[in-house]
């Protein structure tokens, strides 16, 4: 993703099944400002040269302590699709498995995602995509479902 990318971004968060789940008011703010940052990856997943979906990867720190202890060099992710013509389709747990597949196999220990509880489109996507439910958590952006990947 690059800057040139941040115009779509700000339309997709203000698309309906993605602003439920992605509602809090800084939130075009935290991911333009992370655009940047050493420790954040953002990536716009296409299908056929078609856009339609958002992932972010990051080094897990010390935002994260809700997450509890990690193996060191475990990333966390974030994403949504925001095509609604691509839900419900494979799509997410599609390029979720993929892109889960590539850090593990380049030495990422461990792959956490934090889906709040009640997002059961998410939850399902994530467990077909290898991962696994741990219990919920606490984040600074509330109650979350810990789910992981193991190498």
């Amino acid at each position: 993703m690059h800057a040139g990318d941040l115009p779509l971004v700000r339309d997709w968060l203000t698309v309906p099944h993605v602003a439920a789940w992605w509602h809090d008011a800084n939130a075009f703010e935290f991911v333009s400002g992370d655009l940047d940052h050493h420790d954040m990856g953002q990536f716009i997943v296409s299908c056929a040269d078609r856009p339609f979906a958002y992932l972010q990867c990051y080094r897990i720190g010390d935002w994260h302590k809700g997450f509890g202890p990690q193996p060191d060099g475990t990333r966390g992710l974030d994403q949504f699709i925001a095509d609604e013509e691509m839900v419900g389709r494979g799509h997410g747990s599609a390029f979720i498995r993929a892109f889960s597949e590539s850090l593990l196999k380049s030495g990422a220990p461990r792959i956490v995602l934090d889906p709040q509880p009640t997002n059961a489109r998410a939850i399902r996507a994530y467990e077909k995509a290898g991962f696994r439910r741990t219990g919920e958590i606490d984040t600074p952006d509330g109650r979350a479902l810990l789910m992981v990947r193991d190498a």
